[in-house]
């Protein structure tokens, strides 16, 4: 299946996880984060493959999550509201994710795009 590949062009490590991606042939579609962030569903989905902690979604050194007080308010929200302003604002969303449909992984680390996407 081809791999839904969403990324900021600006972002140096999303420009490294799509050479990656090239690297390894691995067939994947970029979406732009900001341009067309994924819905309220689609990250409820996200959320729901691994076991990645929802916090995880979040672009934590972002300067919207500091304008916004995340670090303040996440702690009493729901996964639903989490994935609401997720939604709202592709700039909150730690980038790049990459799934399948099956699998995600938040961000790029090497060994872990190896485990997953090579695995």
């Amino acid at each position: 299946m081809k791999l839904e590949f969403y990324w900021y062009p600006n972002c140096s490590t999303c420009k490294k996880a799509k050479k990656w991606l090239e690297e390894h042939n691995l067939d994947f579609e970029s979406i732009h984060i900001v341009e067309t962030p994924p819905s309220k569903e689609k990250i409820l989905e996200l959320m729901g493959m691994e076991d990645v902690p929802t916090k995880k979604f979040f672009n934590t050194s972002g300067k919207k999550y500091r304008e916004l007080n995340m670090k303040e308010k996440l702690p009493k929200m729901s996964v639903e509201e989490m994935a609401e302003v997720l939604a709202s604002d592709g700039m909150l969303l730690k980038r790049p994710i990459v799934t399948d449909g099956k699998h995600v992984t938040v961000g790029f680390k090497e060994d872990q795009f190896t485990e997953v996407w090579l695995g």
